[in-house]
């Protein structure tokens, strides 16, 4: 919120400076994120008369301007297209230097000398207004320094705060300062006429209040005082006309949004409703809006009028040629607007307030204001004030508990103090027992539990006098496995192997993730937008959104990871602690690598990154477990081109080319190779265990086996350890490892040759050829049976 210090110094007026009340103001709670001028530091710029203006003789959108400065006359050449005789307008004189850095000098222009320069408010920094000269009052004195005149030395403060109200900001300045607090007064405005505009509420869930009356023969074109203007720009509103300036101006200043309709252009009586399926409205934006049950409007006979706590409609909007209004004061429910406007893509501030609650207590007194204003500005008669209430909200006593509070907040404060800090802030209490019951304000919506009123006492206590203590606790030293990695060691590898850590939202676009997803995604009931529907069922989504990213920006090797949960729906998980009921939420790693396996460079050949580059780096965050790779088909991935993990037949991963339709589909030039592990399995490791090394030669055999072409490699392997665990003379066999593959000639269609090489070695004694021969005509002859091999003849 951002708002002028003197019109927050009209209501509580403290001893303190600029920045000490900033900073009292964020140790209360309410952040101060800046405090500024009202414009940038510039000097030399004064108040002038323009006494005449001839064309330029040179240029025919120039003029020359003669022009009374104060300390003489001046012949400026200008280009502004608002520039005429008896105008008062900025002047820049020779020596002035305007935000930016810009120095006038004088010069010639096209012939003709220029000895300054006529400013608008963008040259000044005041806005980003540059349509014309910036049109000062006709009494505006002429050499008076223009800083002085416009009060641009005048602080601005802007707070880190939802929309909210000048004259709160002034109740918590008072709360914390001690100074004493103007309290606004609102004295009825006799009615001049009888007239009234029948109201009907017909949906108490929707409006608790309405309180409105009629105003006749108002001006319109009226001008909207210097003053009220002023702190509207100030508190960044622009001023648009007399009526909606003082809507806007009682909305800063007392939190009371308000709507001006034009009488003539209401057909009948005005009924306060929830809408009706097939009705539209169009707003005061331009915006036509189709409307159902779900969402309040004031209609009249014929048609809706205003979204009810949003937006007025175009229909019945004032213009400069309104004379007669009808003027609306309201207290909307927050749950009725909560939400309403962001349906229909934009927010207004009158929303923004409602949803979080405004005091329905004032209505009436508001109107009275709003009246006064508009009488003194605009004129007019007014009519008596009609005021429905339908139900309001009840506040009930909140409860204090000092030694709660005492507990919570860590320090001993006494009841005197917790006394004190509710009568600064105004909040009624008794005393019940040792403790407080206080009864919030009607203004105070967010004072609702003891929680809430321990923040109040704290706050105005003073965060600044909490004493900064150490943490002290038990901390046992927990036991760190060795056959467990921590999840940061994992990512130290992976980053190890040239991957960049990213991490992305669990919430993805169900576009997204459906393609790349095996599962189901949950969806969302509230998204917090279109593009985040569900919840992610698969790591691959953010990682090739995050590739796009850098490939748009001519990135050309992308090597991603990310560690996060991702879901889907399991009915079996019951809820716990860090579970949730029906959704499962595994812990996966993934990554993915775009592009060549290594920097481009006069060494290696450059060549697009493929499955074994990417298996190879998994193999290396793995460690030395074993993992089966087992071809298998993946909706997401290449077929042929992809393997399922599997560790003790236990599933645990996927690694994979994307597939070439989802390449397509997400624009890809070439396909990324992917894979997603769950980090339990990554995280768990085999422990080194000291082994005997030998002292004697180990004995190496070569043997080629025809195979059926269908038995894959690894089933080959899987076997050959299975039968020297069945053999008391197996473990002399130290590893076993294929090197070849043969398809062709001497062999049958359907038959493979695999060469597989198996190292040998005995700690005690060197081997002999007579039990290696047997050994290795035991193992094919175990697998002969098993796997129907026999070995290659010549072999």
């Amino acid at each position: 919120m951002k708002f002028p210090e003197s019109w927050l110094r009209s209501f509580c007026d403290p001893d303190w400076s600029s920045d000490e009340l900033a900073e009292r103001l964020t140790m209360a709670g309410l952040e101060v994120e800046q405090i500024d001028t009202v414009a940038p530091s510039f000097a030399k710029v004064v108040v002038a008369l323009v006494r005449s203006v001839a064309p330029h003789p040179q240029a025919d959108k120039l003029t020359v301007c003669e022009v009374d400065s104060g300390s003489g006359v001046l012949s400026i050449v200008c280009g502004a297209p608002n520039v005429a005789a008896g105008a008062r307008v900025p002047c820049a004189l020779p020596g002035a230097v305007l935000p930016g850095g810009f120095e006038i000098k004088p010069v010639t222009m096209r012939g003709v000398a220029s000895e300054g320069m006529l400013c608008s408010a963008r040259e000044l920094g005041l806005s980003d207004d540059h349509a014309g000269l910036l049109l000062l009052a006709p009494d505006a004195p002429i050499g008076a320094d223009i800083r002085s005149y416009l009060r641009l030395d005048e602080r601005v403060m802007l707070l880190k705060l939802t929309p909210n109200l000048v004259y709160g900001i002034a109740r918590e300045v008072a709360a914390v300062s001690g100074a004493a607090l103007a309290i606004p007064e609102y004295p009825a405005v006799d009615a001049a006429i009888d007239d009234r505009l029948a109201v009907t509420v017909r949906d108490a869930d929707l409006c608790g209040r309405f309180s409105g009356r009629v105003i006749r023969g108002v001006n319109a074109r009226a001008a909207t005082p210097r003053w009220m203007r002023s702190r509207l720009e100030r508190a960044g509103q622009r001023s648009i006309s007399a009526l909606v300036d003082i809507s806007n101006y009682v909305m800063l200043e007392l939190g009371r949004p308000s709507h001006v309709f034009d009488l003539d252009r209401i057909h009948g009586a005005l009924e306060v409703r929830w809408a009706r399926a097939g009705e539209s409205l169009e707003l005061l934006n331009g915006q036509v809006v189709e409307l159902d049950e779900s969402v309040g409007v004031i209609a009249d006979e014929n048609q809706v009028e205003s979204l009810a706590g949003v937006m007025g409609g175009e229909s019945t909007a004032v213009t400069l040629d309104t004379r007669d209004i009808y003027l609306e004061a309201a207290f909307w429910w927050p749950e009725s607007i909560a939400g309403r406007a962001r349906r229909f893509n934009f927010s207004t501030d009158a929303s923004q307030r409602f949803e979080r609650g405004v005091d329905p207590s004032t209505t009436v007194e508001h109107i009275e204001y709003l009246t006064r204003l508009i009488l003194d500005i605009c004129g007019g008669r007014a009519g008596p004030v009609d005021d429905i209430v339908t139900g309001v909200p009840r506040r009930a006593q909140v409860r204090l508990r000092p030694a709660r509070a005492r507990r919570v907040i860590g320090v001993q404060i006494a009841d005197d103090e917790i006394a004190d800090a509710f009568t600064r802030l105004r909040l009624p209490f008794v005393r019940d027992g040792g403790d407080f019951l206080v009864t919030p304000p009607a203004y105070r919506f967010d004072l609702a539990i003891e929680e809430d009123l321990i923040e109040e006492v704290v706050r105005i206590w003073g965060y600044e006098r909490l004493p900064v203590r150490a943490p002290q606790a038990a901390c046992a030293m927990r036991e760190q496995p060795e056959g467990r990695r921590s999840v940061a060691s994992l990512k130290r590898a992976a980053a190890a192997r040239d991957y960049q850590e990213v991490v992305n939202y669990s919430f993805v676009d169900s576009r997204l993730d459906a393609p790349l997803g095996a599962r189901t995604a949950i969806a969302l009931r509230n998204p917090i937008s279109a593009q985040m529907d569900v919840m992610r069922t698969t790591l691959w989504g953010g990682l090739v959104e995050t590739l796009r990213a850098n490939l748009n920006r001519k990135a050309s090797r992308v090597r991603l990871f990310e560690v996060g949960r991702v879901f889907e729906a399991d009915a079996s998980v019951a809820p716990g602690e860090l579970a949730v009921k029906g959704v499962r939420q595994p812990v996966v790693l993934g990554a993915l690598a775009y592009g060549p396996p290594v920097e481009e460079q006069w060494g290696v050949r450059t060549r697009a990154v493929d499955f074994f580059d990417v298996k190879a780096d998994l193999q290396a965050l793995i460690g030395t477990r074993r993992v089966l790779f087992a071809a298998d088909a993946h909706p997401a991935l290449h077929p042929g081109r992809c393997a399922r993990l599997s560790i003790d037949a236990t599933p645990i991963g996927w690694i994979g080319e994307l597939h070439p339709a989802v390449q397509a589909e997400f624009g890809l030039a070439q396909p990324p190779v992917v894979f997603e592990v769950l980090l339990d399995a990554l995280r768990d490791r085999q422990v080194p265990v000291f082994r005997e090394v030998s002292k004697f030669p180990p004995v190496i055999r070569d043997l080629a086996l025809v195979v059926d072409a269908s038995v894959p490699a690894q089933r080959l392997l899987d076997a050959s350890w299975s039968a020297l665990a069945q053999r008391p003379d197996g473990v002399l066999v130290k590893n076993v490892r294929i090197f070849d593959e043969y398809r062709g000639k001497g062999l049958e269609n359907k038959e493979k040759s695999l060469a597989i090489r198996l190292w040998m070695q005995d700690t005690q004694r060197t081997l002999n050829e007579v039990e290696v021969n047997d050994l290795i005509a035991a193992l094919v002859a175990n697998l002969g049976s098993t796997l129907g091999v026999r070995l290659r003849a010549g072999a």
